[in-house]
């Protein structure tokens, strides 16, 4: 495993990299409230066959972290960011492993870049309005109507015992180590930092209205697709991985006894299922 920064617009980008430059390259784009800590153990398991990296986005991780009047947090400057990122690396051609957040990123950057996508890795990564779970229902009523009370409000989703949760929920007891979280807790420590991802919450919003053109991409370009779901996940449920036989009806769909980050308790059978990608 390497690391390294890289500068992208100015903005000093983190990344972890592993395998050989000459094995077809994987980007790996993470989730909220994490950065790219949560591969530490996939990467290692997909290395022999791929060329794996994964940067920090802007504000997460060891990236830097702009202020607000320096940098604007939408997830489109993010993902101009990231394919700054793709640029300086020099990586042509890849596929995509998207979680969470990473999903409406990298999916813009496959609608920019649709001839460089070999593959879509998507876990937990969702692009369909079936896949949204119960609490995003509140969070419509609060892009409708953003008072600073529900800003406020929504600072809980990087309170500690909520982060915990995501971790946790619909997991066996004892399956995930709390390195991750604790990492992800710590990180929420920076200056600035529930200002930038409460910027963040409130411009969801723009990955939900670009959801149609996602899916046109997907039926238009038809990259390979691997959906592998935590299925236990209350974010982002089951309905949004099958909905992607909606657009490919040869998408690969496949459940884990997980949550949402199912990486920390199913990373072996997740590996398993990306490397089968090259092995046929």
């Amino acid at each position: 495993m390497k690391y390294g920064k890289i500068s992208v617009s100015g903005i000093n980008i983190f990344y972890r990299e592993a395998g050989n430059p000459e094995s077809p390259a994987m980007i790996l784009l993470h989730g909220f409230p994490s950065a790219s800590h949560m591969f530490r153990d996939l990467m290692p398991m997909l290395q022999d066959n791929f060329h794996v990296i994964a940067p920090d986005y802007p504000g997460f991780g060891q990236s830097d972290m702009p202020s607000r009047d320096k940098f604007t947090y939408t997830f489109d400057n993010i993902a101009e960011i990231v394919d700054g990122f793709i640029s300086a690396m020099d990586i042509g051609k890849f596929y995509m492993y998207v979680f969470d957040y990473g999903a409406p990123v990298g999916f813009r950057i496959a609608l920019k870049h649709p001839d460089k996508i070999l593959g879509i890795i998507s876990q937990n990564g969702n692009v369909y309005s079936e896949g949204l779970g119960k609490k995003w229902e509140a969070r419509a009523e609060y892009w409708k109507n953003p008072t600073p009370e529900l800003r406020e409000s929504y600072k809980s989703a990087f309170a500690p015992e909520t982060i915990i949760g995501q971790y946790t929920f619909g997991t066996k007891p004892g399956s995930v180590s709390p390195d991750g979280y604790t990492l992800d807790i710590h990180y929420t420590h920076r200056p600035g930092y529930d200002e930038v991802q409460s910027d963040l919450i409130f411009d969801y919003q723009s990955n939900v209205k670009m959801y149609p053109k996602f899916q046109e991409y997907l039926r238009t370009y038809k990259p390979q697709i691997l959906a592998v779901w935590g299925k236990n996940d209350p974010s982002f449920i089951p309905a949004g991985a099958e909905a992607f036989r909606r657009d490919l009806p040869d998408a690969e769909i496949h459940f884990v006894d997980s949550g949402h980050f199912a990486l920390e308790s199913c990373c072996e059978e997740i590996a398993g299922l990306i490397n089968g990608i090259i092995r046929g």
